[in-house]
């Protein structure tokens, strides 16, 4: 297992040359401060062509097929699949997973941006400094559904964040025709709404 630092980046291929289905399942402990409710940390999914956009397709608005959160949770014919909402971080191992089939991605696809937001945070008076501890981790579906111990690579998130309140932890993108993982690490003051923005995605 590849334990990744901030701006750090690995090929598929050569960590797993047999890797065809990627894992990435996010966790975060429970709320253990006093800002009067738990946290509900979610992780979604933008998918981009070489504009920096959400990928254009044919009879849909942008982001309809292009955009996963809680309530899209399967796109492009099942080629990314989120596991689902967890609000509250309860329990041991990650929280909430994406699953993504390399081979089903569109062609057109050029990167793929994992986000992390806190529901709600402003309402909350909520922050990622708040969060004791969260992490992302990279798995080979296949050797995952057999042994979910074996990582091919883990990345800390909560190291350096203090009043953000949604972050880029990871993003998956193609160099000259191969899959490559990077530690971002990356943190923003806002939510969802603005990733949206900045992504093309057409919201309501």
């Amino acid at each position: 297992m590849l334990t990744l630092q901030k701006g750090g980046n690995l090929t598929l291929s050569k960590v797993d040359p047999g890797l065809k289905v990627l894992r990435l399942g996010a966790g975060w402990d429970p709320n253990q401060y006093d800002s009067g409710s738990e946290f509900d940390i979610d992780i979604s999914a933008f998918v981009l062509g070489t504009n920096g956009k959400v990928i254009d397709l044919p009879g849909k608005a942008p982001g309809e097929d292009t955009f996963l959160f809680y309530n899209q949770r399967a796109l492009l014919n099942n080629a990314i699949v989120h596991s689902g909402d967890n609000r509250t971080g309860d329990g041991d191992g990650d929280d909430e997973s994406i699953i993504i089939d390399l081979a089903k991605l569109p062609a057109q696809v050029d990167r793929i941006v994992f986000v992390v937001t806190i529901h709600d945070a402003l309402a909350k008076g909520q922050n990622f400094g708040q969060v004791p501890n969260s992490w992302v981790n990279l798995y080979n579906e296949e050797v995952y559904q057999t042994d979910p111990s074996k990582k091919l690579a883990f990345f800390e998130l909560s190291e350096e964040f203090s009043t953000e309140t949604s972050m880029v932890p990871v993003e998956l993108y193609k160099h000259n025709s191969e899959w490559k993982f990077k530690a971002v690490g990356a943190g923003y003051n806002g939510g969802l709404a603005e990733f949206c923005n900045d992504f093309g995605v057409q919201l309501g």
